[in-house]
């Protein structure tokens, strides 16, 4: 699944490891979930939505395979 947090997150000015610690996961995660490598929960999802204020569908790019 794609998504545009590293986008989004750096138009915000926000680090990675600043990002991490407001999500309660670790900076690995982040570049993780950034390089399309994880796939996150759907309360995670939810948790960085919010943290952005956006939807789900704003973040994240859900393609059928």
């Amino acid at each position: 699944m794609k998504n545009k947090i590293e986008a989004i997150r750096k138009e915000k000015g926000i680090l990675q490891e600043e990002f991490a610690k407001a999500m309660g996961v670790s900076r690995q995660t982040i570049s993780s979930l950034e390089n399309g490598r994880y796939n996150p929960s759907i309360l995670l999802a939810h948790k960085i939505a919010t943290f952005f204020e956006r939807t789900i569908e704003e973040v994240f790019v859900f393609e059928e395979e």
